[in-house]
C-alpha cells in the first residue's frame, strides 16, 4: 500500500501543521476516532457515490463519531472527503501520530514476540530498546509463534531481530553457502 502512504503523507504533515497550533493529544483522539469511523465499508461505498454531495459524508462521519469535533478537525474532514480520499483516513492517522511522536522525541516501535510479555518483562524490554536506538519509544506489542522464541522490533526502517526463527534462518542461509 504504498500508493496510499504516498496519498496520505501531504494530509497527515498539513494536519500536524494545524495541530500543532492546538491541542495535540485533543487532535490525535478525534483524528483517531475519524479513523475508525472511516474504516466502515458501507460508509466508503456511500462517500464514493457520484450522487453522493460532500456535505452528506461530512454529517454522516460527523454524527458516527459521537463526539464534538473541532472545528479544524472537520475542516480537515471536509477536505478529505472533498477530495474523496476517505479510504486513506486509516493511514493519514497512522502518518499524523508518527509526526506527533516524532516531535515529542517518541518513536514508533512495533514489537512482535514469541510469547505474550508480562508487564515486568516489558518494562525491562523497553528499557533496553531505548538504550539500543538511543531514544524515548512507544512499544506496540503483538504475539507471533512463528518466531519460535525470542523478540523482533521495528523503529522506524530499522530492525532487530533476535528471534529463534531469524537465527534459523541465518544457520540455513550459512550451510547453504
Amino acid at each position: 500500500m504504498a500508493e496510499l502512504a504516498t496519498i496520505a503523507r501531504p494530509y497527515a504533515e498539513a494536519l500536524f501543521q494545524v495541530a500543532r497550533q492546538h491541542d495535540l493529544a485533543v487532535w490525535r483522539d478525534q483524528v483517531d476516532a475519524l479513523a475508525q469511523v472511516a474504516l466502515d465499508a458501507d460508509l466508503r461505498s456511500f462517500a464514493e457515490h457520484p450522487k453522493t454531495q460532500p456535505d452528506q459524508v461530512v454529517g454522516l462521519v460527523v454524527e458516527a463519531v459521537r463526539r464534538p469535533l473541532d472545528a479544524g478537525v472537520q475542516n480537515f474532514l471536509r477536505t478529505v472527503v472533498e477530495n474523496r480520499r476517505l479510504d486513506a483516513m486509516a493511514e493519514i492517522a497512522a502518518q499524523f501520530h508518527a509526526l506527533v511522536s516524532e516531535s515529542q522525541g517518541v518513536a514508533e516501535a512495533q514489537v512482535a514476540s514469541a510469547y505474550p510479555l508480562e508487564a515486568g518483562q516489558l518494562a525491562d524490554l523497553t528499557a533496553v530498546l531505548e538504550k539500543r536506538f538511543g531514544r524515548k519509544l512507544s512499544l506496540t506489542v503483538s504475539v507471533d509463534a512463528s518466531l519460535i522464541g525470542g523478540v523482533r522490533v521495528i523503529v522506524g526502517d530499522e530492525v532487530l531481530d533476535t528471534s529463534v526463527l531469524a537465527r534459523l534462518e541465518r544457520m540455513k542461509t550459512a550451510l547453504i553457502a
